[in-house]
């Protein structure tokens, strides 16, 4: 028995040393269906998708030196066999994305593991469809909480909306996606810190959410380190 309790005990500190834990949350009043896109070279997760109803929250293991996003997708039709489409944040391919990026605008929760430090975000470069946050948990360093929790889609910019099927406002998108020019986009003659900055567009996102990365040059203020944690990600 003694020997069970060590073997366990190992396996535990194992765990803990070679994987991140991340806990999807959903806190809206409807089930969303989380997307889970891994970087190039990295194991998909939970086959990059999963159903989360209200008040539902899913444990999701990650290895060391994963990166990835994750984000929330909204008006899911899928049948029996994980076919079907989404309204926002949809990925082309169901339930599972299997590797595939949500459609804009979606809001997105991004990671980069043990690069030594953990890096994360919460992204409106995309532009917005669900309030989301970053917690992290039992870490050390600053690990400070990144919290997106206002419903922008309230007060989007009319040439911003989308609108669902009923007329109501289900996402915002970013000046970028909207318009595609390259002051909005920060590409060709814009592409530097100098000459994009930020536009009344993602004023109203940093005014919303001021721990986020509203735009291409905006990474340097918005991006935070932990080391060796775990994280909570709410929806709404």
């Amino acid at each position: 028995m003694a020997f069970l309790h060590i073997s366990l005990a190992l396996l535990l500190t194992s765990i803990g040393v070679n994987a991140v834990l991340f806990t999807l949350e959903n806190r809206c009043d409807k089930t969303i269906w989380s997307g889970i896109q891994a970087s190039i070279g990295q194991p998909q997760l939970m086959e990059g998708g999963l159903e989360l109803r209200p008040q539902q929250s899913r444990n999701v293991t990650a290895p060391k030196g994963w990166s990835g996003r994750f984000w929330g997708r909204t008006g899911c039709n899928f049948n029996v066999y994980g076919e079907g489409t989404c309204t926002t944040g949809d990925c082309g391919t169901g339930l599972h994305c299997n590797g595939a990026s949500g459609e804009p605008p979606a809001s997105l929760a991004e990671f980069t593991l043990d690069s030594p430090l953990d890096f994360y975000d919460v992204s409106l470069l995309d532009g917005f469809n669900l309030p989301i946050s970053i917690f992290p948990y039992g870490g050390s360093g600053i690990c400070p909480s990144i919290r997106c929790d206002t419903n922008l889609n309230l007060y989007c910019p009319p040439n911003l909306q989308v609108r669902g099927d009923g007329g109501e406002v289900v996402a915002c998108k970013s000046a970028c996606t909207a318009f595609q020019t390259p002051e909005y986009c920060c590409t060709g003659p814009y592409q530097n810190p100098n000459r994009c900055k930020p536009s009344r567009y993602t004023q109203y996102f940093k005014r919303a959410c001021p721990t986020s990365y509203t735009y291409a040059y905006d990474d340097p203020a918005t991006t935070y380190t932990c080391r060796e944690t775990n994280y909570l990600i709410i929806f709404c």
